[in-house]
């Protein structure tokens, strides 16, 4: 595709995901800094969003993770939290990535991240849009029974990880062990999204914050154990690029490529 071609289809693209809120990218740059808005159209929703390998809501829950994750960009996730709606994404849904990311980021960047969900709701419903809540989590937890479900919950992703877990830290640290696996009870077991779609969020995460390679790594395989594909990774690599940089899309590439290879 040719540049003035690409640039065509990046505000398309950018249109059909963002819909009015699009707008507010292009007031906002294009009188200051032309060529900026240009190539990142081009790029962003000429290129990116035009690859078929990842679907638009995928996508989206992507951009939403990081972007919670890095915490730095509230303007652009309020955007990506419209996007998200706009291609797909139920009101729980974006809850629920928000709620994960707080073992990735910490409570403070989740707290900003609702209260900015808020603010995207009230506006929507203020245009009459009437988005879909979702379904609401049915899995009852006993206290008594985190430690059980979390660990077949974690299981389930990689049977591995408890034993590990409990080989490596279980003497020196039990509490450790026992937070990330009913963190898993807590978080991941709540069934009102696909653990797909939780995985490809975690892996956004953690690939835009660039800061644990290792635990990127497990998340990577976990991933490709309940059907997520290598081309799919791929392409979520790809679109790091836009809200977390290249470089840290080139570390993620290179962790993509290590757990390949160990799979083999």
């Amino acid at each position: 595709m040719d540049k003035k071609n690409k640039l065509e289809q990046g505000y398309i693209n950018q249109r059909k995901v963002l819909g009015n809120a699009h707008s507010s990218i292009d007031d906002s740059v294009k009188d200051i800094f032309p060529d900026l808005e240009k190539y990142m159209v081009e790029y962003v929703w000429g290129e990116l969003y035009n690859r078929e390998a990842l679907d638009l809501k995928s996508r989206e829950i992507a951009a939403v993770a990081a972007l919670t994750a890095l915490g730095n960009a509230q303007p652009q996730l309020r955007l990506h939290m419209n996007g998200a709606l706009n291609v797909g994404c139920t009101i729980n849904e974006i809850k629920e990535i928000i709620l994960q990311m707080s073992a990735f980021s910490g409570f403070p960047s989740c707290i900003n991240a609702v209260n900015l969900l808020i603010a995207v709701l009230d506006e929507r419903k203020s245009e009459g849009i009437e988005d879909d809540i979702g379904t609401e989590p049915t899995n009852e937890i006993l206290p008594e029974t985190r430690y059980e479900i979390g660990s077949r919950v974690l299981s389930e992703l990689d049977g591995r990880q408890v034993e590990l877990l409990e080989k490596f830290y279980g003497d020196f640290s039990p509490e450790l062990v026992e937070l990330i696996v009913c963190g898993q009870a807590d978080i991941t077991a709540r069934n009102n999204i696909d653990k797909r779609y939780r995985e490809l969020a975690s892996i956004s995460a953690m690939t835009a914050l660039g800061t644990a390679q290792s635990q990127l790594k497990t998340h990577i395989n976990m991933a490709l154990n309940i059907g997520v594909t290598s081309a799919q990774l791929k392409e979520l690599m790809l679109l790091m690029t836009a809200f977390s940089g290249f470089p840290s899309a080139v570390n993620g590439m290179n962790s993509l490529m290590a757990v390949l290879a160990d799979r083999k």
